[in-house]
């Protein structure tokens, strides 16, 4: 695949991906059919109540999980034709991910934790703390990098993960529920985080959250019911349920 060919192409791009687990009697669609583009620099909030898709959606994009049918190209590249060390080098080199739990390890210092992704990576003793250092300036903990997960608070142990999320320079940062373990005051702080290094750093963002004051940083809410997208709406518009907007 030629190299304007991959820029031309969409990031992400789902077309009629479906996920089943288990078989017969005891099988569950879990996604019935997700169509899906994300668009380089776009920041969305993947919404949707307990059961709905969204986080099965984020595992396959993730390349944690694989789907059953369909097709999921990142960068024009169809994902389910990788082989597994091919899926994990896509995920360690162009994906970083934050979730609602921080886990860090917690008898290491928030240095060392930045530092493990480099690590898998096989990158060298030095160059890895000078980017883990860089990592943590970036997310505001310069001064910080000794510290253990122990000594910091519920936001600062957050703002690790980011700085472990995007030590590897990630195109697309993943998040879960990030604000799920933090009071109001630290939930905006990490979203004013995540938004900086969205407008900054052009990071594309995909964002599970259920909760309506975090999703409103986002450019764009895509909603999941029962497997499948039913809301998709740019900040400000008005909801429109898909099958409206489709004519379906």
């Amino acid at each position: 695949m030629s190299e304007a060919r991959v820029d031309a192409a969409p990031l992400i791009a789902l077309r009629g991906v479906t996920k089943t687990y288990g078989e017969g009697t005891a099988a569950f669609q879990a996604l019935r059919g997700v169509d899906l583009v994300v668009e380089r620099g776009e920041f969305i909030a993947v919404m949707g109540p307990s059961g709905s898709g969204k986080s099965t959606a984020m595992n396959i994009v993730g390349c944690l999980d694989t789907l059953t049918s369909g097709d999921y190209r990142y960068a024009g590249v169809p994902v389910q034709t990788l082989d597994h060390d091919q899926a994990a080098r896509l995920r360690r080199h162009y994906l970083g991910f934050v979730f609602q739990g921080f886990n860090l390890l917690r008898r290491t210092s928030a240095q060392e934790n930045v530092e493990l992704p480099l690590l898998y990576r096989g990158q060298r003793k030095a160059e890895r703390a000078e980017r883990a250092r860089r990592a943590l300036a970036d997310v505001g903990l310069s001064g910080w990098e000794h510290h253990t997960s122990a000594e910091l608070s519920g936001g600062q142990q957050q703002r690790v993960a980011i700085a472990r999320a995007i030590v590897t320079e990630p195109m697309v940062l993943l998040a879960d529920e990030p604000t799920g373990n933090l009071d109001t005051r630290r939930s905006h702080e990490i979203m004013e985080l995540i938004t900086r290094l969205n407008v900054e750093r052009g990071i594309t963002v995909m964002m599970v959250t259920h909760e309506a004051d975090m999703a409103a940083y986002a450019h764009r809410t895509v909603r999941f019911v029962d497997g499948v997208i039913d809301e998709d709406t740019g900040r400000g518009a008005a909801a429109v349920p898909l099958a409206e907007r489709t004519g379906a």
